[in-house]
């Protein structure tokens, strides 16, 4: 496990307690631009939503990635083509298992990079981040 000091505060951080700061200053930041927050940290048997939200007629699933060092790229760049895999298949087993949602869907990654002193100095929305594949496209 890694774990980071923040050496103004005298606090240690580890990758789940930045994971955690980073999906609150996700939330305000999303709240900030008109998203609904509709639910925080959906679990399924196939992983894990961050937020999932409500933009004007958009269900938005909502990936967090949160990064205090760029030693192993951006936040954005740490989504693999598996973890874009397992989103696609939560946001499917989501609309299938709930009802009453809009009709349209995508899903959004916020990309924040955090300061020693654990204060966002980059947030940033992708927007449909992730395109929906069809499974009959080969």
């Amino acid at each position: 496990m890694s774990f980071r000091v923040n050496s103004l505060m005298g606090q240690v951080m580890n990758r789940q307690e930045v994971g955690k700061l980073g999906e609150k200053i996700a939330r305000k930041f999303l709240k900030k631009r008109g998203y609904r927050i509709r639910e925080v940290g959906f679990r399924c048997p196939h992983g894990e939503i961050d937020i999932i939200a409500q933009q004007k007629d958009y269900l938005v699933f909502v990936e967090v990635r949160t990064k205090s060092n760029l030693d192993f790229g951006t936040p954005e760049e740490s989504i693999t083509q598996a973890k874009k895999k397992k989103l696609i298949a939560l946001a499917l087993t989501y609309t299938n298992t709930h009802q009453n949602l809009p009709s349209l869907w995508r899903i959004d990654v916020v990309a924040i990079e955090l300061d020693d002193k654990g204060q966002p100095t980059r947030i940033e929305l992708i927007e449909n981040a992730i395109e929906q594949v069809s499974p009959f496209n080969c």
